[in-house]
């Protein structure tokens, strides 16, 4: 990298922009690096053009550390451009025990690279050398946050105490309790601040720039708009891509308010996908979202349903589907265990109750929720399960009410809520099936670098690294591993200036006016953006949420496309400036969601069935339950389709193509010392 002295000359010229300081967290007197070309002319008095080396877009806990990661690396020209550091998931979202998984670190259970590696192969779909990689820099990355000051649990002898987390036969989950990535966000952020890196808040991502050189297709930058619906261009050598999972796409969700995710943006722009139709799902606060897992389940609190006005005709409606009061109950303390909807466990098992919560919500109107303030009718702890009764009594509860053994079990999930305006003791918490993860996402090699986009480095959920099952608390170690392979790869690769300076320009200016003839269209449309996108989000949770059936399907995605080639045509109206940013998110919302029911469709018509967090219903399947009519028969899983990846790309308008990808193998790297040392002294490693 040039270093800053060589280029301070260039403060004082006009064609090369430096970003106003006015919301800047972190202070700094940016120098912008010259391109190796250097442009004639980049400004433009509707939208300033400014230049960095590498732009981090999004500021969750996987941005935050790629940022930290880069200027460990050398890389010391780097912006993070976000909405608010405040605003992520990451820093807004958590579970009553969210967990970080990694390499086992206590006890004398035996663990390995290899080993952690073949359990996340293990899952389905997931390529074997995208597992070692996140095996591998498990321990760094855990480390890593433990020096920045993350407080995870250890004994008195240094060991990082464990826990087995789901689909993980080793002790290798921990947590801090039910903030554990607000609080990795918030010791990213005192070190950010440490090295000074420039934080642009108040922005949105519209548009990624890209151009074509002699490799391809190449990432060069982005359009954001601001409060006050000003759109601003930045120019970059490298793009991190960490905007999130698609939070803006369900209306039964348990991402943040506010949180919508950018994917959109990268799918527009050609980036493939990998494993989109994989998200979890899971039963969840509505009031306030929230995962209602671990203890709020194992407390085996009341279920209850309650018709529209959430009062009249409360109904227990689990009891009917049950043998007895008992197999209830203890199928709701399994809930704890078993928190994600699992097409394994939908015939007889723990989601059935998560499946009967949306008859009654989706199908019937009703509302549902958890009432801890008394117990369900003919609960008994002797007549619970072996394994619920045992867990109980061990962990002091054998109390007389929900409250009285949540309070025991784990007071901060009580204290949560009240946080929230929402006291657990006087009212009953209302509950829905949502969407919380999409295990699929951008497809990126090795190194996170797309596998179709150079230059382009989708890194925490945004990344569809994961593949039909995963281990609960991998993703947080996904996000983290992201980052110290984007810095790394871009430090020894993609250190120097290689944009050319009329592409930037000329995707940047194309960009602008495009964008710009969009927000005049949307000025005279008559469809409201709040509108259009609750009629996007309406249609993924009917149709490509945990309950899915090849008619419906087939119907979302028509209707999804006509929806996306409306807003293209008319836009989306907005009364204020600020608004713009959320008209313009539509765009991307609705391109997103049609490829995501378009990717769904494809899947269920190959035939793959139910598996990971959704069921595929076909009335020549397997039932359910004798009490559900033929409706609710299932597809059976076909497993063979767990040794590929689906991969999703879009050719041009409504021209979206998918490829079932052989999954690639673990790899046997060469582990002998002398020659590995050698390889990594030439720079071997750093090969796409």
């Amino acid at each position: 990298m040039p270093s800053e002295a060589k280029h301070l000359d260039l403060l004082g010229d006009h064609e090369i922009l430096r970003f106003a300081q006015d919301d800047t967290r972190f202070a700094r007197d940016d120098v912008l690096r010259p391109m190796t070309q250097r442009p004639t002319s980049l400004a433009r008095p509707d939208a300033p053009l400014s230049l960095v080396h590498t732009l981090v877009l999004g500021s969750g806990a996987a941005g935050l550390n790629a940022a930290v990661q880069l200027r460990a690396a050398g890389v010391d020209d780097v912006w993070i451009a976000t909405e608010g550091l405040e605003r992520g998931t990451s820093i807004n979202t958590g579970s009553d025990k969210q967990t970080y998984y990694k390499l086992s670190l206590c006890g004398d259970e035996a663990d390995s690279p290899a080993l952690l590696a073949k359990t996340y192969f293990d899952g389905g779909a997931m390529h074997g050398d995208l597992a070692l990689v996140e095996a591998s820099l498990s321990a760094r990355a855990f480390l890593h946050l433990v020096g920045l000051g993350v407080p995870f649990p250890r004994d008195a002898f240094g060991q990082f105490i464990g826990y087995k987390t789901d689909h993980d036969p080793r002790r290798r989950a921990t947590s801090i309790g039910p903030y554990t990535s607000r609080e990795m966000c918030r010791a990213l952020i005192r070190r950010a601040r440490e090295l000074d890196v420039p934080v642009r808040e108040g922005r949105v991502a519209v548009k990624l720039l890209t151009a074509e050189d002699a490799n391809g297709t190449r990432a060069v930058g982005a359009i954001v708009v601001d409060h006050d619906g000003r759109l601003e261009a930045i120019g970059a050598e490298n793009v991190v891509f960490a905007t999130g999972g698609p939070g803006g796409l369900y209306q039964a969700s348990v991402y943040p308010e506010g949180h919508t995710g950018g994917i959109g943006l990268a799918l527009r722009a050609g980036a493939a996908a990998a494993n989109l139709p994989e998200s979890q799902f899971g039963l969840a606060s509505i009031a306030f979202r929230w995962n209602v897992s671990g203890t709020y389940m194992q407390v085996v609190p009341r279920v209850v349903s309650t018709a529209s006005d959430g009062q009249s005709d409360p109904r227990e409606f689990l009891r009917g589907y049950f043998d007895s009061p008992s197999a209830a109950h203890s199928r709701v303390f399994l809930k704890g265990y078993q928190w994600p909807f699992d097409a394994r466990r939908a015939a007889g098992g723990s989601s059935l109750v998560d499946l009967l919560v949306y008859i009654e919500t989706v199908l019937g109107g009703r509302r549902v929720f958890l009432d801890f303030r008394q117990n369900p009718d003919g609960f008994a702890f002797e007549n619970l399960s072996d394994e619920a009764r045992q867990y109980l009594a061990n962990s002091g509860a054998l109390l007389p009410t929900p409250i009285e053994r949540l309070r025991a079990m784990n007071p901060a999930a009580i204290e949560l809520y009240a946080e929230h305006g929402i006291d657990l003791a006087a009212e009953p918490l209302e509950i829905a099936l949502c969407a919380q993860h999409n295990n699929g996402g951008l497809a990126a090699n090795h190194w996170w670098e797309s596998v179709n986009v150079k230059h382009l480095f989708p890194v925490g959920e945004v990344n569809g690294s994961h593949g039909v099952y995963r281990p609960g608390g991998s993703a947080l170690n996904a996000g983290q591993v992201g980052g110290f392979r984007a810095a790394e790869f871009i430090a020894a690769r993609y250190a120097d200036w290689t944009i050319d300076a009329d592409s930037v320009r000329r995707a940047a200016d194309e960009a602008i006016d495009e964008i710009t003839a969009w927000l005049d269209r949307s000025k005279r449309s008559d469809v409201a953006w709040q509108a259009a996108r609750d009629e996007l989000q309406a249609r993924m949770s009917r149709a490509a949420a945990a309950i899915r059936s090849p008619d419906a399907l087939a119907d979302a995605v028509e209707e999804a496309w006509r929806q996306c080639d409306q807003i293209e045509r008319t836009g989306c109206r907005f009364q204020t400036p600020d608004e713009a940013a959320e008209a313009l998110r539509n765009r991307d919302l609705a391109l997103a969601h049609a490829m995501y029911l378009d990717a769904v469709r494809f899947a269920v018509a190959s035939g793959v069935g139910s598996r990971g967090s959704a069921i595929v219903l076909d009335r020549a399947g397997q039932p359910i339950h004798p009490a559900l009519d033929d409706s609710w028969r299932i597809a059976p899983e076909d497993p063979s389709f767990r040794q590929c990846v689906q991969q999703t790309r879009l050719h041009g308008p409504r021209d979206v193509r998918h490829d079932w990808i052989p999954r690639r193998p673990i790899p046997q790297s060469n582990l002998w010392f002398e020659t590995a040392w050698a390889a990594f002294r030439r720079g071997e490693i750093h090969e796409a």
